[in-house]
């Protein structure tokens, strides 16, 4: 358990009822259907209400966790944490994350407003024009991961960072409250044993000590990672001044003219993030290429002229749209369509995808963008 002592809104720097109410719609957004938030939304008003005073009064504690695992793309525990717990994280997002993210670099992607998958790809791809002068130059990257990522978060060091910069002691008491609180003093773990097996010991937030690791699937996660990295972020532009820079979670990666000059940065890296985070690169991750062989990035390749859906996340897309039950054929079909459309080369991805869903009865539009439910 955490032992951040207990916020107590004093209303000078506080919060107001209707911040709750506006992180709870944000919290809803994309669990509306969820019996966790239809549950809560049965007594809306009375929710809110307790749960805006045991943050007012300093009560307020997070509450149990559900853990399971996942497969695709690879096998790996997500932590649900209590919804209720969900809207405490809106809450401090909203009011602590935009302050941060106003300091972060043009190039720092993911969970950030705007800056998705989307954003990443066009932007390297940008950056990769402009280090070639539109392909007419030869140019190298660097693309590094670093291993086991969210269980080697150090808390402490995130907790430095973000206390740094928060000077409000409600907002100091939340943070520290929802950044160290352990989900695993108190969890109820829903799937088969024999799946939590399936994910290796040194990537299961379990196996950790109390000051490593944050869950993966909670915002306040996403957030505190963001801030985690900045660091290499800020160091990458102006200690080591590397023009051509971009992160998406804990991939990120180089663009330079010499190759040298990147195995430079690589050393200088690998040395800086155990040193100062905690953190290490994985060396069976890191990639010195070429760009003119293409640039596999957040699910996308960029090569001469086109940007390209990575074949193994379009044949993901084509096998979930294969076995789709058929209730939910038209939403996932649709969602796979508007995935490979952010791709510049798309139209043969498409086409697959339409034959697959025209084969199970419903109707797709000429230009492979959109399917209809079948009459």
């Amino acid at each position: 358990m955490s032992s951040a002592p207990a916020p107590s809104a004093d209303w000078k720097d506080g919060f107001t009822f209707a911040d709750l109410v506006e992180a709870y719609l944000d919290c809803r957004r994309t669990k509306r259907n969820s019996n966790a938030a239809l549950s809560f939304e049965m007594n809306l008003e009375r929710n809110l209400r307790e749960l805006h005073d045991e943050l007012a009064d300093g009560r307020y504690r997070p509450g149990g966790s559900i853990c399971f695992v996942i497969t695709r793309p690879k096998p790996r525990e997500v932590w649900a944490a209590e919804f209720r717990d969900r809207i405490v994280h809106h809450l401090l997002y909203n009011r602590i994350g935009p302050f941060f993210e106003r300091s972060f670099i043009a190039d720092s992607c993911a969970c950030i407003k705007g800056r998705g998958t989307l954003y990443a790809a066009r932007r390297l791809e940008a950056k990769v024009r402009s280090i070639t002068q539109n392909w007419s130059r030869p140019a190298y990257y660097l693309k590094c991961d670093l291993a086991n990522f969210f269980v080697s978060i150090d808390k402490r060091i995130v907790l430095d960072l973000l206390l740094s910069k928060i000077r409000e002691p409600f907002w100091r008491s939340l943070t520290e409250l929802v950044l160290m609180h352990d989900p695993r003093a108190d969890f109820v773990y829903r799937g088969a044993p024999a799946m939590m097996e399936r994910v290796p010991s040194h990537k299961r937030l379990i196996g950790q000590p109390a000051h490593l690791g944050l869950p993966i699937g909670n915002l306040s996660s996403q957030f505190f990672a963001n801030v985690y990295l900045d660091v290499l972020d800020q160091r990458a532009k102006h200690i080591l001044g590397v023009r051509h820079y971009i992160r998406y979670v804990d991939d990120f990666l180089f663009l330079d003219e010499s190759a040298a000059r990147l195995n430079e940065i690589l050393e200088d890296v690998t040395a800086f993030l155990p040193a100062h985070l905690g953190v290490r690169i994985n060396p069976r991750k890191t990639i010195l290429q070429p760009v003119a062989r293409g640039v596999d990035f957040v699910g996308q390749v960029i090569k001469p002229w086109h940007r390209a859906t990575r074949k193994r996340t379009r044949n993901e897309a084509l096998r979930r749209v294969a076995c789709t039950p058929a209730t939910e054929l038209l939403e996932v079909g649709n969602s796979y369509f508007g995935l490979l459309r952010q791709a510049t080369a798309s139209h043969y991805d498409r086409a697959q995808l339409a034959n697959v869903i025209r084969a199970r009865g419903h109707a797709v539009d000429v230009a492979f963008t959109k399917t209809y439910k079948k009459r």
